[in-house]
Order: structure tokens, then C-alpha cells, then sequence
């Protein structure tokens, strides 16, 4: 019901701008006006991290959700989880429109929204007033403007720690000008030595721990990628985001967007985000959850994440253009991957293909 629903739908959708349409969305979901997956729970999809406990591993990704506005929405379309934000500080308008393209005939998407958002303040107001439920992470950034980074992120973790279930540290974005430096191991350090000392002094006074993910590149260098991952081990991440948009323009077709700056997303970043995550995973040789992102859009697309290393999968550009019946499709076909499988759980089934999906090139 919910892909005829989109079905029809999509065409309206489409004629307008996609900031506009993705306005309509929310706000259609902050009406209620939409329908819930009705796909039955499976314990065979239940994924634990961090001391969570996922009921199943397909969640809504940062940027769609940017001011908490739709958690609980996210979670009725069949979501085992979602996350907010990025949220920042200070609120702040992003980059001047247009600022978002469609690529159609690639099912791809190039943004340079520039973290966008109301600030801290207006989305904790909207998080404290839902009746807590379910898996909600909050992805926390720095303003473009501020003159310590780390003092942001710093502050992203306090403001939100009694409310968040899980923080996600976006330090990945090709939009806020030398935000991916903080990938460098020397930075990356200095960062979540800052966020992890933070986390142990709320935990000093009987808060919880609440755990901590970092979302990386597709774009890192293959000779850097073996140091950062070693540093977010050693600073013990309770998992690892692969991964934000890429710079890449790669796999596309011909179109009057296609060298718009920006990240791109969608299925042109399939390939890179899955070969990376499946490094990796190779990397961490499983130690550490990793979460599946970039170019999910079918039931085959991931699955593949999931045996390429990834132990949850996050959504977004896929479901602007197949629907929010895409998370039902999904949930049921990893429910009978399992099963054809013969094996109990689908984490039996994460990292089956990392070997092969690492041996490719990031781009080919």
C-alpha cells in the first residue's frame, strides 16, 4: 500500500523544488498523514550497540530530520531507529539556495545545505516534548563560524545527554568549510579525547553512558584510511557511520546538475560508501558496529551493506525516490536472507562479502 501510495504521489513531489518538496514531507509527517508499516517484528533483525538495543537495523539518516521535528514519525514508517539533526550551537541558515539537486536520471541527489538547522535550543524543545520512545539519536556538528570546533561538538554532547539514546559525531560534511580536517588523526584526537573526557565526566555524576558513533568519508585517501580508523578504536567509539556524501562525480550521466558543488548522494555512491565500508570493516575486523549509509534504494542494495560489514543501515535520497514503503521491503527481505541462509540472526550474515566488496576500486 505505502509504494502505490508513493507511487502517486512522487510526480507532485517532483514538480517542486526539492527543498520545497522535502518541506512538504515533514510537515505531512508532523500531520500525521501518513502510513505505518505494519511489517511484523522478527527477533532475527534485532541489532544491539552501544547497550542499545535496536529492533531492527533500518534507520532514518541525519538531514532529513535536521530540527527533531519528525522523530516519532520516522519510527511509525518502520524505523528500528532515527536520527536528528546535525544540529548545531547557534541556529543558522546554511548556504544560500539553490542549494539542492536532483539527478534524476541517476536516482542520485547533490546538496550543499551547509548544516542548516535551528540550533540546539529548538530542537532539544521538540525532543523533551515527545513521550520518549524508541531509538532517537541526535548527530551533532560545529557552526561554520565558531572558533572552536571541538568545543561545539563538546556542547552538542551536554546539551542533549539526557535525552539522546546515541550521539553521532559528524565530522564528514564536504559543506562547512575544513570540517573534514578534523579526520586528520592528530585533530581527530584532540577531538574525541575532548568528547570522550566529556561523556566521563556526565557519567561521574549517575548519568548513563550513552554511546558515541563518528560518521566518516567515502572520500578519505586509501593511505589515511587504516590511521583514522586506529584512532577512533583506540578512542573506543561505540560504532562507525560509512559514510556522508562524496565529492566524487563518478557513475554519472550526463545532466545540467551533475557538477553543482556539493555532496552527492543516492545511488551514484553506492559503490564508494559500500567498498570503503567494507574496508572498514576489514580494518576493525568486526570489533566495532558499523552503520551502512550512502545509496540504499532497494532490497539487494541492503543486503549488500549489511555483507559488506555493516551491522545497521541508515536511509534517505533512496526513499525520495522509492517511498517509505522501502523500509518494509527491506526489514522483510533481510527477514528472509536470514532464513534462506539458515542461520538465526542477520548479524550471521554481516562481513559474508567484506573480503570482496574491499578488494574493488573506489571507483571503477
Amino acid at each position: 500500500m505505502l509504494n502505490s501510495l508513493y507511487r502517486l504521489a512522487r510526480p507532485a513531489l517532483f514538480m517542486l523544488a526539492p527543498e520545497d518538496a522535502h518541506e512538504t514531507t515533514i510537515k505531512a509527517l508532523e500531520a500525521g498523514v501518513y502510513v505505518g508499516d505494519t511489517t511484523p517484528a522478527d527477533s532475527c533483525l534485532a541489532v544491539s550497540f552501544g547497550g542499545l538495543t535496536v529492533p531492527n537495523p533500518v534507520g532514518i539518516a541525519a538531514g532529513f530530520d535536521k530540527d527533531a521535528r519528525v522523530p516519532d514519525a520516522c519510527l511509525g514508517l518502520g524505523c528500528g531507529f532515527a536520527e536528528i539533526g546535525t544540529v548545531t550551537p547557534l541556529a543558522q541558515p546554511g548556504n544560500a539556495p539553490p542549494r539542492v539537486f536532483r539527478l534524476v536520471n541517476d536516482h542520485g541527489m547533490i546538496n550543499r545545505l551547509g548544516f542548516n538547522n535551528g540550533g540546539h535550543g529548538a530542537a532539544l524543545t521538540r525532543l523533551r516534548a515527545r513521550k520518549p520512545s524508541g531509538i532517537v539519536g541526535v548527530n551533532i556538528g560545529a557552526n561554520k563560524d565558531t572558533v572552536d570546533r571541538a568545543a561545539d561538538y563538546v556542547l552538542g554532547l551536554q546539551t542533549f545527554y539526557d535525552i539522546a539514546s546515541y550521539f553521532t559525531v559528524n565530522i564528514s560534511s564536504p559543506n562547512t568549510p575544513g570540517l573534514r580536517d578534523l579526520q586528520a588523526p592528530a585533530a581527530l584526537d584532540e577531538l574525541l579525547v575532548r568528547v570522550m573526557a566529556a561523556r566521563v565526566t556526565l557519567m561521574a555524576t549517575g548519568k548513563p553512558r550513552i554511546p558515541i558513533v563518528v560518521k566518516i568519508s567515502p572520500d578519505i585517501a586509501e593511505a589515511d584510511l587504516a590511521p583514522i580508523v586506529a584512532r577512533l578504536e583506540h578512542h573506543q567509539v561505540d560504532a562507525i557511520a560509512v559514510s556522508n556524501t562524496t565529492l566524487s562525480r563518478a557513475r554519472l550521466s550526463p545532466s545540467r546538475d551533475m557538477n553543482e558543488s556539493g555532496g552527492l548522494s543516492g545511488r551514484p555512491l553506492f559503490h564508494r560508501s559500500t567498498v570503503t565500508l567494507a574496508r572498514v570493516h576489514q580494518l576493525t575486523g568486526g570489533r566495532i558496529p558499523l552503520i551502512g549509509i550512502g545509496g540504499i534504494d532497494s532490497v539487494d542494495t541492503a543486503l549488500a551493506k549489511i555483507e559488506a560489514g555493516a551491522s545497521l543501515l541508515q536511509l534517505y535520497t533512496g526513499m525520495i525516490y522509492q517511498g517509505p514503503g522501502l523500509i518494509g521491503n527491506i526489514k522483510r527481505h533481510l527477514i528472509t536472507a536470514v532464513r534462506r541462509a539458515d542461520v538465526t540472526h542477520i548479524s550471521k550474515l554481516t562481513g559474508n562479502k567484506a573480503a570482496e566488496w574491499a578488494a574493488k576500486p573506489l571507483e571503477s
